[in-house]
């Protein structure tokens, strides 16, 4: 089994734009919390304010760690060691073994 694992190259394409709406829905979701945590300051109860906050953190948290475990795992990608390297030859051709340049 190992074995096998060593002829395949592991890639992660994630990029933060892939997560980027899910950062903002969950901020959104936090401000939300605090402001009713805020309104029920003046309550006769302020217990009820920490138990918002708390309450909303804790049902969401789950929501977001699997939006983001799934979205981690749909950019992974194993690609065969030998389709790897071609694409790699390809991509990455430099004529004369010299670097680019910048041209004007």
């Amino acid at each position: 089994m190992i074995n096998n694992m060593q002829k395949y190259r592991f890639i992660c394409t994630l990029t933060f734009g892939d997560i980027y709406g899910q950062i903002i829905v969950w901020l959104v979701t936090i401000t939300l919390s605090l402001a009713a945590a805020l309104a029920l300051m003046g309550a006769t109860k302020p217990v009820y304010a920490l138990v918002t906050v708390g309450l909303i953190v804790l049902l969401s948290l789950p929501f977001l760690l699997f939006a983001f475990v799934t979205t981690l795992l749909n950019h992974i990608e194993l690609i065969p060691l030998e389709a790897a390297m071609k694409r790699e030859n390809r991509s990455t051709y430099i004529p004369n073994g010299q670097p680019l340049e910048a041209t004007r």
